[in-house]
């Protein structure tokens, strides 16, 4: 397993810290809004990378955050006058509405930040009795000057800082490296919490480093994220918790790329601005819309269209149309055919090689296309018997367990009685008794059953 790793901007061979276990945390949703569809791009590369390490054998511990308390959680919920919980806890729901619906696999923790004030209040302290933070009227802040490494992950130079200049804002200072607030002290209308370091609440940053660490422990494997958070989030989580500990915080750092609508920045003011939702009562499936978010490589710019968005809905179709096929055509008896598991391995293989050479998606999905291809072509030449669709579905079913956009539920369920005419009717047509098929083919029709005759077998589908 290789992976580029944002922190030495090599791709390298991983080494898990413990055999077998894959322990990572990944970036959360800030709950002021509904997610848009930039941020479903991460949350859906960070499924491919969990079911990934899962296919192939690892145990997964995964570790996403609930960020419920920063400044636009706080300014969103003043302008309704409700509560900081009563806001976050409609878009928390969302959020896992959204996620559920584009089959991301839940994580195993997903921890709140106003549930981990005191895990907060503890790194803090540790980081004011190493010297690493100083206490000013209006917060606690980290000293950057006090960190060596600092823009080792950003490769940011930073040894023409100005010394002492402070910023109290949390996701608004991307182009900022002074130091930065860990703790804000109380400040009119804003809710606050009673600690040992002063009434007030956490800044941004502090968050991640103690809930992480708490789930994960003081070092572990993975840490993801979009690129836009390398800097100052990932670099100022690294300087508060290796300055707690001295311990090497992540071993390897995964950051995706942005996306962009019709070739620009996504923005509500041009009107290329969507969130799930949105896309869902247009008329777009969720199958269709994960398959776009996976089917780029995360370290390039995903560029979101309609149209890119109605040719993964044909491709979509495409595997349910042959799954379909497998389920509903009825497979002439004949011994197994080698060439079924030669292309099913080989897929495979080729399938699996490309999720381990940094998460390949685009060669994985072709892997998976010219699997259907080769298989419709044995199917459509007869070569395809019963004994051998069990060996299709398996390697289909290998597929799906990282891209998951196969039907959860298939309609392939017809009467017995329906069933046994069609057998009938196969009878008929090997004992050249036509009159007697056309009248089951007839029959059959009237009930809402299609047939439709095929090198391998009957075929058959229900009409609508």
């Amino acid at each position: 397993m290789r992976f580029y790793n944002t922190f030495s901007g090599k791709v390298e061979e991983f080494k898990p810290l413990k055999e077998g276990e894959v322990r990572m945390y990944t970036c959360g949703p800030t709950v002021y809004d509904y997610a848009h569809i930039g941020n479903f791009r991460s949350y859906v590369f960070e499924d491919i990378v969990r079911r990934t390490f899962k296919y192939l054998g690892y145990k997964v511990t995964q570790v996403m955050n609930i960020t419920d308390v920063d400044d636009k959680t706080i300014k969103k919920s003043a302008e309704l006058g409700i509560s900081l919980k009563e806001y976050t806890e409609k878009y928390t729901q969302a959020f896992f509405e959204d996620i559920d619906t584009l089959r991301i696999e839940r994580a195993e923790v997903y921890p709140k930040a106003t549930e981990h004030i005191n895990e907060m209040v503890e790194l803090i302290k540790k980081l004011l009795d190493k010297g690493y933070a100083y206490v000013k009227e209006d917060a606690i802040y980290y000293d950057i000057s006090k960190f060596k490494n600092y823009g080792a992950l950003s490769k940011i130079d930073v040894k023409n800082l100005k010394k002492g200049v402070r910023i109290q804002v949390d996701e608004y200072d991307k182009d900022n490296v002074q130091d930065f607030a860990l703790w804000k002290f109380k400040r009119e209308g804003e809710p606050f919490w009673k600690t040992e370091i002063g009434e007030g609440r956490p800044g941004w940053h502090i968050e991640c480093s103690a809930m992480s660490m708490k789930y994960l422990g003081e070092t572990f494997d993975i840490h993801m994220g979009g690129v836009d958070n390398i800097f100052p989030h990932h670099e100022n989580e690294i300087a508060q918790s290796e300055g707690a500990t001295g311990k090497k915080f992540v071993n390897y750092w995964i950051h995706i790329h942005h996306l962009i609508v019709n070739g620009e920045k996504m923005s509500k003011s041009k009107g290329n601005f969507y969130t799930l939702r949105d896309l869902l009562r247009i008329g777009y499936k969720p199958e269709a819309i994960r398959f776009l978010l996976l089917s780029t490589h995360y370290r390039k710019t995903l560029n979101f269209t309609m149209d890119a968005l109605k040719q993964a809905t044909k491709n979509v179709e495409r595997v349910y149309n042959f799954y379909y096929d497998l389920k509903t055509t009825v497979f002439k008896e004949k011994e197994e055919n080698i060439e079924v598991k030669k292309i099913t391995d080989e897929s495979l293989s080729k399938f699996k090689e490309a999720l381990e050479d940094d998460f390949n998606v685009s060669v994985a999905v072709s892997s998976l296309f010219e699997f259907i291809k080769q298989i419709n072509k044995l199917q459509n030449s007869g070569g395809i018997g019963r004994a051998d669709v069990n060996k299709i579905l398996e390697g289909l079913n290998n597929f799906n367990k990282v891209f998951d956009i196969l039907p959860k539920k298939l309609d392939t369920d017809i009467e017995e009685e329906y069933y046994n005419l069609i057998k009938e009717r196969e009878k008929a047509r090997k004992e050249k008794n036509y009159k007697r098929a056309d009248e089951i083919r007839d029959l059959l029709k009237e009930k809402g059953i299609i047939l439709e005759d095929t090198p391998s077998g009957v075929r058959w589908k229900k009409s609508y």
